[in-house]
């Protein structure tokens, strides 16, 4: 059987032409090229949104729920002024006030029962040797 071919048509066909069994080449390179560069730009998208947290966690930070959940707003709202919150929140350490505050209510706390017990024990007015022997008593009735 010979192939009549279309009068019209070029000899040599370029690759990216479609073939008769419905096939093309062309189209199926620009479909994976296209999920793989979505996967590339979603992953590179959900890196930086992570940046936050993953600062914050290495860091050891104690506001480490609260970045998170500024950096899940960010995500699921679009509000860029979460993620900033979030990343100076992990980048900027907040000072600890409550150690130092606790520390010297526990100090204080220690002070004041040494004072309530010093004052809850009775002081002797007079010196040892003035006070009469319980045993001396006793043998004189």
């Amino acid at each position: 059987m010979i192939r009549d071919i279309h009068p019209l048509a070029p000899e040599h066909l370029p690759p990216y032409i479609g073939g008769p069994d419905g096939s093309d080449m062309l189209l199926t390179v620009v479909i994976w090229l296209l999920v793989i560069i979505l996967m590339a730009v979603g992953n590179f998208y959900l890196k930086l949104h992570a940046m936050p947290e993953r600062l914050a966690h290495r860091q050891n930070n104690t506001q480490l729920q609260f970045i998170t959940v500024l950096a899940i707003l960010a995500l699921f709202t679009h509000n860029n002024i979460f993620w900033v919150a979030a990343l100076l929140l992990s980048v900027v350490r907040i000072p600890d006030f409550s150690t130092p505050i606790n520390s010297i209510a526990g100090s204080l706390k220690i002070l004041a029962d040494r004072e309530k017990d010093a004052e809850s024990r009775p002081t002797p007015t007079s010196t040892p040797a003035e006070q009469p022997q319980a045993g001396v008593a006793k043998q004189e009735l």
